[in-house]
């Protein structure tokens, strides 16, 4: 039999990036062994906040030409509450999607069996979204700067960028997702009543990239009448798109209505294969739950079925998936971020017991 290997860089980062990624390898391996037609070539990275403080960097120069040997990415966290949040995002996380044109994050967002949303009357299937989240330029261009530091008249920008190339190949990619699902409905988020420049240019790309997709229905809404509209109807909500900042923002709200943050997988996409992408739970590193034990392993395992879906895995992906609605659905497997009171070990041998048994 010929046995697919899939080269993984793994970066556990910080804080409950460790304790996360580990469980997450774990079930994959155990996935791979049931499985038997494939298997992960594995290699660690420590690239972290504790690196920047040893050496001043928090990955080598090179870094983001290194992982361009690998299959795919997967990411833990970064963060530390004694170093500033810019530093960290912009010398590790950031480092690393700009470089490999990891244009598309993708973040799905449903209720999972078992966990409550805090919205009334929510049922299954209905909050079921997939927010796609621009993830190259537009507010996190990183362009700007600070002039006069210190002085009454210190002076601090940050440009908003917006390119046709930029917007039309994310509009495009989200028409393309709204259209391999079932209900074929996208929502185009902006702010263009206020943003009369860059926002105006997405509602106009976003006309234009629909003429090509018929079967695709969509509208649009102002970021802030679309947190409403989450809030009080789910329902009328499938794919999403949004703006670097605007979908960072407005998926960490949809993971709260979903039940918790610490289980929204995420992956940041270069949909033209050119580069590897990356695979992250998106809860941060937690620090004020490291070293406790009990931080949700759920994110990293979705996250994991998205990598693997990714690496055309399709049956084990579903299979993850199957194992993960099966945990989640045992109120006594949920971690306190659930409201519950079991610990990252504890779900994680969950998973392992539901992978390797035989009825999945």
């Amino acid at each position: 039999m010929n046995i697919r290997t899939h080269r993984i860089a793994a970066i556990p980062g910080d804080g409950i990036g460790v304790e996360v990624v580990v469980a997450g390898l774990e079930v994959l391996e155990a996935l791979a062994d049931r499985e038997g037609t494939f298997r992960f070539d594995v290699e660690h990275f420590d690239w972290s906040t504790d690196r920047y403080k040893r050496t001043g960097a928090f990955m080598p120069a090179d870094g983001a030409e290194r992982l361009r040997a690998f299959d795919a990415i997967l990411f833990g966290a970064v963060g530390a509450p004694d170093v500033p949040d810019h530093l960290t995002l912009w010398g590790l996380r950031l480092a690393i999607c700009q470089p490999l044109d990891q244009y598309a994050n993708v973040r799905p967002t449903r209720v999972l069996p078992g966990i409550q949303s805090p919205l009334r009357h929510v049922g299954a299937g209905e909050l079921d979204w997939v927010i796609v989240r621009e993830n190259s330029e537009g507010e996190y261009a990183g362009q700007g700067g600070r002039s006069h530091p210190g002085l009454p008249l210190e002076v601090a920008t940050d440009v908003a960028i917006f390119t046709r190339a930029g917007v039309e190949r994310i509009m495009r990619f989200a028409f393309k997702l709204a259209q391999s699902r079932p209900r074929k409905l996208l929502t185009v988020v902006t702010k263009s009543n206020a943003q009369r420049h860059g926002m105006v240019l997405w509602d106009e790309i976003a006309g234009e990239v629909a003429a090509d997709f018929p079967d695709v229905t969509w509208d649009k809404m102002l970021v802030d009448a679309m947190t409403v509209r989450m809030t009080l109807k789910p329902q009328t909500l499938d794919t999403i798109v949004a703006t670097n900042l605007h979908a960072d923002i407005l998926s960490d709200l949809a993971a709260a209505l979903a039940g918790s943050i610490g289980i929204a997988p995420t992956a940041n996409l270069n949909p033209d294969g050119d580069a590897p992408s990356m695979f992250e739970p998106i809860h941060g590193s937690a620090f004020d739950i490291t070293g406790k034990g009990i931080a949700n392993p759920v994110a990293t395992f979705w996250t994991a079925a998205m990598m693997l879906e990714h690496l055309g895995e399709r049956e084990a992906a579903m299979r993850l998936m199957e194992a993960i609605e099966r945990v989640t659905a045992d109120p006594a497997l949920h971690t306190p971020d659930l409201g519950g009171r079991a610990t990252t070990r504890e779900v994680t041998d969950a998973m392992l017991r539901a992978i390797r048994g035989r009825n999945l």
